[in-house]
């Protein structure tokens, strides 16, 4: 029964984004603001250029922890920048599998053209199989 749900009817399509020169002081503001983890890095044309986690802004808090001082910067110098996609067109289960085998708590979707069409999370992930049973 789940092989056949899509990841693209639970996704969330109105994503927070960042620009790579976004400073990382005002990205990490916004994420502490709105109690969300991480949100993809998208470049002018709305291309996926990363993603920035709390544990990508964990080394500003390091360095300046090291540093002594605020260490600022822009987004795409602490951003992971190789992303590992999915598919909109990817079942449920193919992604919850996913979830089990890797550490990430969410992944960009991305359509057969290659453009940002939303994000999936573990807990989308759940409210599917939740709705599903």
């Amino acid at each position: 029964m789940f092989k056949s749900v899509l990841i693209k009817d639970y996704m969330a399509t109105n994503l927070t984004t960042f620009t790579p020169e976004m400073e990382i002081s005002e990205a990490i503001q916004y994420l502490n603001t709105h109690k969300i983890s991480g949100a993809p890095v998208v470049d002018e044309r709305g291309n996926l250029a990363g993603i920035l986690s709390e544990k990508d802004c964990l080394k500003v808090a390091l360095q300046s922890t090291y540093y002594e001082d605020w260490v600022g910067g822009e987004v795409s110098e602490y951003m992971t920048a190789n992303v590992e996609t999915v598919a909109d067109t990817a079942s449920v289960v193919d992604i919850a599998d996913k979830f089990l085998k890797f550490s990430f708590k969410r992944y960009p979707v991305i359509n057969e053209e290659g453009d940002l069409v939303g994000q999936i999370s573990r807990s989308d992930i759940l409210r599917a199989m939740g709705q599903l049973w």
